[in-house]
């Protein structure tokens, strides 16, 4: 297992993340954080070590600078979040040893959210996307235009995101699975809850990306970072 940590410059903006490559990997995994976390959440260290362990790639990154994550209005601005997230996939996507695996994102509260308009903008070249205990409400008007498979993880007893997530499942266009996790709350702190969360991403991630493999084209417009 090899890690690098990375500083990602994007129009001014810093930001910090940490690539873990395992041996041959079949894909690579880019983690959108909630609000008021960041690359360091220890729920998507645990399912991103587990990711790794089972030949998945991965990078858990900051989607705010350290001044942008003291405001609040940074924090839910979705819009930011989500151009963010399409910015730093082209960034990684130019590095040598990722270039040629196909991607998919795992995006937790707001960070599914932004997850799910990343991949409505990006089109097939997002090959899955896992939330977490997500807000797919926040991206409502891009639901439909998401084309790749979507795996919603939702505790059991998170009656309030439950709902939101049945909502948002409904208006999901492409394949699309909902799935609850016995007895688990918002934050998956349960014994057991993130093992299960660990398991059922995995699963998910290692299917469509063997589904993609081959499949990648090479974008033929240049891409130009939000200003």
């Amino acid at each position: 297992m090899i890690r690098h940590s990375l500083q990602v410059f994007l129009n001014r903006t810093f930001l910090e993340g940490t690539l873990t490559l395992p041996p041959s990997p079949r894909g690579l995994v880019l983690f959108a954080h909630g609000s008021g976390s960041s690359r360091w959440s220890p729920r998507n260290q645990a399912v991103a070590e587990g990711l790794a362990e089972g030949g998945i790639a991965t990078f858990l990154f900051d989607l705010l600078s350290p001044d942008e994550d003291r405001s609040m209005r940074c924090r839910f601005d979705i819009d930011l979040l989500t151009h963010r997230l399409t910015d730093v996939t082209h960034w990684i996507k130019d590095r040598d040893d990722v270039s040629s695996l196909p991607i998919g994102y795992f995006g937790a509260s707001t960070g599914a959210a932004a997850a799910l308009r990343a991949a409505a903008i990006l089109g097939d070249r997002i090959s899955a996307v896992v939330s977490r205990g997500g807000r797919p409400d926040l991206a409502r008007e891009a639901l439909f235009e998401v084309t790749c498979p979507v795996l919603l993880l939702v505790g059991s007893r998170d009656y309030e995101v439950l709902d939101l997530n049945n909502q948002a499942y409904e208006a999901l266009g492409g394949e699309k699975e909902l799935l609850l996790i016995s007895g688990a709350t918002h934050l998956f702190e349960e014994p057991g809850a993130l093992d299960e969360v660990t398991k059922d991403s995995k699963s998910w991630f290692l299917r469509h990306f063997k589904a993609r493999s081959g499949e990648l084209r090479e974008d033929e417009t240049e891409y130009q970072p939000q200003q």
